[in-house]
């Protein structure tokens, strides 16, 4: 597959225009789109760079600094919703922790057979994949089961409608994918010459993996959430 010259990927600007014409032909401000648009660009090219440093030189400690790192910033934009309220954030980050970890464990260990656990090239996007999707079921559980408690709803019957909320997501993604699009990464290897066949595979793999971290984080986060506040009713 022929690459890319940074003069062609000068044609990806239309679309953020256009998208910035419509803002201005109907008065509004495009300073917004033209920021994140400008903002996204600089991020990618400079996590190219480190990655690129980062898979020349393997290294079991940067490997878990940066899956670390990802892991506290994706729990704590996992409790945006319900940042005005205590005790959320170290669920969060425990119900991550160990979702994550044991489906990168799954994913690594026997589906992959990865020479070493902190391979760069398949722990970091993989963990990057597992986080940004848990990251959404634990935004969205943690936020509905605040609303439905502040309902006054019953506690069980809260915890499995945040539960439900939370894999909406997941489910149509799975009901969706093949027939109403083709999920990025089995895009990206069927453009870059990968069999689809191969490219199938790994994609199921992506996608139960996904589907199992984001169940058991959101569940994990929402039975840490129900204990505690369990204690907290014992104590009065």
């Amino acid at each position: 597959m022929a690459t890319i010259s940074w003069f062609e990927l000068a044609w990806c600007l239309i679309p953020v225009l256009l998208v910035c014409a419509i803002y201005i032909s109907w008065q509004g401000k495009p300073s917004e789109i033209l920021f994140a648009a400008a903002r996204m660009s600089v991020q990618l090219i400079a996590v190219g760079y480190v990655l690129i440093s980062i898979f020349n030189n393997p290294s079991p400690w940067i490997s878990l600094g940066i899956v670390s790192l990802m892991m506290v910033v994706a729990a704590w934009i996992s409790v945006r919703p319900v940042r005005h309220h205590k005790g959320y954030f170290i669920p969060a980050l425990i119900a991550l922790s160990v979702s994550v970890g044991i489906h990168l464990l799954i994913s690594l260990a026997l589906v992959l057979k990865a020479d070493s656990w902190f391979e760069p090239r398949l722990l970091i996007p993989l963990a990057g994949m597992y986080f940004a999707n848990s990251m959404n079921s634990i935004s969205l559980a943690a936020e509905r089961y605040h609303s439905e408690l502040h309902a006054q709803v019953e506690e069980p019957k809260a915890r499995l409608t945040a539960f439900h909320a939370a894999m909406i997501p997941q489910i149509n993604g799975l009901l969706a994918v093949g027939l109403v699009a083709l999920p990025g990464m089995m895009t990206g290897q069927i453009l870059s010459g990968v069999s689809p066949l191969i490219a199938v595979r790994y994609q199921i793999m992506i996608m139960t993996m996904v589907l199992g971290a984001a169940g058991v984080g959101a569940a994990l986060m929402l039975y840490i959430l129900g204990k505690s506040r369990r204690n907290q009713q014992s104590h009065l």
